[in-house]
């Protein structure tokens, strides 16, 4: 198993797609890069998951993770809005599959749980969390957050990826 893995973690959205890579090397954490997709809410769907894949597919050219791992969808009271979710969510999944790069999926509570210590933690202290535990990380927010914290929870969760204490 090598001793270094990249990590992108996704957090999806069909108006705000979040990315952050994460390098994992032994026991540290260290920031690489994230970013926000938006693609051009004036679009139809086809074009707008066409931006999630293509940005995210860039995204792998440049940094070339190992690893990726996005948020699982959680149940949305408006069914439109959930399958609109669930299609930003296979777009972004799409690209790293498509460049032969594994996908895991964790639950929002899972994440929180990895990051903040708490399953319902709210997204400022994501945020908050996300700088601590990576000290070189410029001011992050909202959605490039949430992705950053979905890559850490898979450096935590991820069986082959694991964290040795």
């Amino acid at each position: 198993m090598p001793s270094k893995r990249t990590v992108l973690g996704i957090d999806p959205g069909l108006n705000k797609t979040g990315w952050g890579v994460v390098l994992i090397e032994g026991n540290n954490l260290r920031y690489l890069d994230h970013g926000v997709i938006r693609p051009d809410s004036k679009k139809d769907l086809a074009s707008r998951l066409n931006t999630i894949y293509s940005e995210v597919s860039e995204v792998i050219v440049r940094l070339k993770p190992t690893e990726a791992a996005i948020e699982e969808t959680f149940m949305n009271s408006n069914p439109s809005s959930a399958l609109k979710l669930g299609a930003a969510r296979a777009a972004a999944m799409l690209a790293p599959a498509h460049a032969g790069i594994e996908v895991s999926e964790y639950g929002a509570n899972k994440i929180k749980k990895a990051v903040v210590g708490v399953g319902h933690a709210d997204k400022a202290q994501i945020a908050m969390m996300v700088r601590r535990l990576l000290p070189t990380c410029p001011e992050v927010k909202d959605d490039a957050a949430d992705a950053l914290a979905v890559a850490i929870c898979h450096a935590n969760w991820s069986p082959h990826l694991r964290m040795s204490c």
